[in-house]
């Protein structure tokens, strides 16, 4: 994952993640976004377990330009908590378990609820985040060129994205 590197506890947040994605997520890996080509070339003939990992990889990238990877961070004066920034009014709105600025800041309970948001708006969307949607919905830095353009180059360079045959 792109935290690896930021140290041990990141071993924690890809398990949380993952093990979201079996639950709550589950909807996500029966997907086949409209846009998962420019996310992950591998991903319509990858089997669940590839997928999952797409998935949060995805959201070690995103987790880069919403906190630089602390757990800890608030943003927007106090309206966005934890790795990917979440408030707790949208926490709530989607039904999280980590529903206030204290329980984002826990990795792993922050991660549990980005899994249950993107499985909610990519599943009604229909895509990663194109077209404001997916991601893109809860997700400033989607909207973002750039960044948009730096997660994909990152995660579609993971072996779980590329190409089978």
């Amino acid at each position: 994952m792109a935290w690896d590197h930021q140290g041990p506890h990141t071993d924690e947040w890809t398990e949380a993640t993952l093990a979201a994605l079996q639950t709550e997520g589950a909807a996500l890996l029966s997907q086949v976004p409209h846009d998962i080509g420019s996310w992950c070339p591998g991903y319509v003939d990858a089997p669940p377990r590839e997928r999952a990992a797409f998935w949060a990889g995805l959201l070690s990238a995103l987790a880069r330009f919403e906190s630089t990877w602390n757990p800890h961070a608030v943003g927007g004066g106090g309206q966005w908590f934890g790795l990917v920034q979440i408030s707790p009014a949208t926490a709530r709105g989607y039904g999280c378990e980590a529903d206030s600025g204290a329980e984002l800041t826990d990795g792993a309970a922050n991660l549990a609820c980005a899994v249950r948001i993107a499985a909610q708006t990519v599943t009604r969307d229909g895509v990663v985040a194109a077209g404001g949607g997916g991601f893109a919905a809860d997700w400033g830095p989607f909207a973002s060129a750039e960044k948009r353009q730096q997660m994909a180059a990152w995660v579609s360079s993971q072996d779980y994205c590329r190409r089978q045959g």
